[in-house]
């Protein structure tokens, strides 16, 4: 059975850079997947999938929830560890939705922890707009993606704390103290 870390942030809270250097630490035991980087190689690579993925990244929406289910899953299920840490994701109830009614109906993946890399608005804002690594880092496109991250928060927030699975790590701290509470708390999860 695998077992799954959600992370979920703010654009800019650095879930993906944490999540990587803690998969490196493991690399026999956790395998990192970014959902945002799985969606921009697909909308790179050209294919029909990716120019529709594309189609909803240019302008900061959220792609639709069949396409990014179909990634994760095949991601997790491919993972060559027991543990895969998957970051970005849930950013909707219908995601969070949609992944909890597949565990529900597949006995091969389950859920041991959700963490909130928990940055401020002002914080997210000079980090994403300050690298400015695609067309989607734009001041427009970020204010839209943080109101898209930030309207269903509260309700994901609370249904996985519901579930005694939500664990909320202070983002603007230095990389090097992030990580190692986040790496020491995933492993606690994963023994």
């Amino acid at each position: 059975m695998k077992k799954l870390i959600l992370i979920i942030g703010a654009p800019g809270s650095g879930k993906t850079t944490d999540a990587e250097l803690i998969a490196q630490h493991h690399a026999q035991h956790i395998s990192h997947y970014s959902t945002g980087d799985m969606l921009r190689a697909e909308a790179a690579s050209g294919s029909d999938r990716g120019n529709i993925i594309e189609s909803y990244i240019s302008k900061g929406n959220i792609v639709p929830i069949d396409i990014v289910i179909e990634t994760i899953v095949h991601a997790i299920k491919k993972a060559a560890t027991p543990a895969v840490i998957l970051d970005g994701y849930p950013r909707s109830i219908e995601q969070m939705e949609a992944l909890e009614h597949y565990m529900q109906h597949h006995h091969d993946v389950t859920l041991v922890s959700v963490i909130e890399v928990h940055v401020s608005d002002a914080v997210a804002h000079e980090r994403v707009v300050g690298r400015a690594r695609g067309a989607d880092d734009c001041h427009d496109i970020f204010e839209r993606r943080m109101t898209i991250y930030k309207e269903p928060l509260a309700a994901i927030e609370a249904f996985y704390r519901r579930k005694n699975l939500l664990h909320v790590i202070d983002g603007e701290r230095s990389i090097d103290i992030v990580v190692a509470e986040m790496e020491t708390y995933i492993m606690s999860k994963l023994s």
